[in-house]
């Protein structure tokens, strides 16, 4: 299932030129970052290693730009960014689900430097209410040093690289984590209820007290996640 998409045209490598455009946008972020931002991130962080470093600086002060709503001269990153996409090359990047597995599926042939500059020109134009986190989606990715995979979409979402987190969690991640430790939908638990549900979970998720050993170390990961989550925006003291 398609999740989130971009196309990014830009100057074919034999074009006296450099340029990018963009194409067809699916890129929804409610709740920021969304599927959307997460993509924008991937994009970015696959292509940061190969981005001249002395164009570094002036990547980070393009996201500063976009976030604010800011005019950007051009160009940027050795780039003019337009509308007209007459004489470019296509690449299409994608976010794809199947099951609880999601995957980066991208497809760049531009130079790294016109693959992150239409990621970050795409997140410029994300409503002012999700902009900033998936700005800030964008400065974690520059940071990426590791394979594109789940590790990446999970580091990406703010949570632990180290464990891949599902469809369901990046989608809805309040409503996942409430279900996860067993909370009905839309109940607001305290800091302390959820600290006390995830110890009984944990408890009944060890192997030693009749958990499943085979899925033991995910079911772990998955409610210490979720409590991490809650723990985020509950309302209350700890009890």
């Amino acid at each position: 299932m398609l999740l989130a998409e971009l196309e990014i045209w830009h100057s074919r490598p034999i074009a006296p030129t450099r340029r990018v455009a963009l194409g067809h946008q699916l890129l929804p972020t409610d709740p920021a970052p969304g599927y959307g931002g997460l993509l924008l991130g991937g994009i970015v962080a696959a292509s940061i290693e190969e981005l001249d470093p002395d164009l570094t600086g002036e990547l980070e002060r393009l996201i500063l730009d976009l976030g604010a709503g800011r005019r950007v001269p051009q160009p940027r990153l050795r780039h003019r960014f337009q509308v007209d996409r007459i004489g470019l090359a296509r690449s299409s990047h994608r976010l794809v689900a199947s099951g609880d597995d999601i995957d980066l599926e991208l497809e760049g042939q531009g130079s790294a430097a016109a693959q992150i500059l239409g990621a970050v020109y795409a997140a410029g134009a994300v409503d002012h209410l999700h902009r900033q986190v998936v700005m800030e989606t964008l400065r974690r990715a520059m940071r990426w040093r590791g394979a594109v995979g789940p590790s990446l979409i999970s580091y990406l979402s703010g949570g632990d690289a180290a464990h891949s987190r599902s469809a369901a969690a990046l989608a809805h991640p309040r409503r996942w984590a409430l279900g996860v430790l067993g909370f009905d939908d839309g109940f607001d638990p305290g800091r302390g209820e959820v600290q006390r549900r995830f110890r009984s979970r944990l408890r009944s998720a060890h192997p030693d007290h009749g958990g499943a050993s085979d899925s033991a170390a995910q079911r772990i990961s998955e409610l210490a996640e979720a409590r991490r989550i809650l723990l985020a925006e509950a309302s209350e003291l700890p009890a």
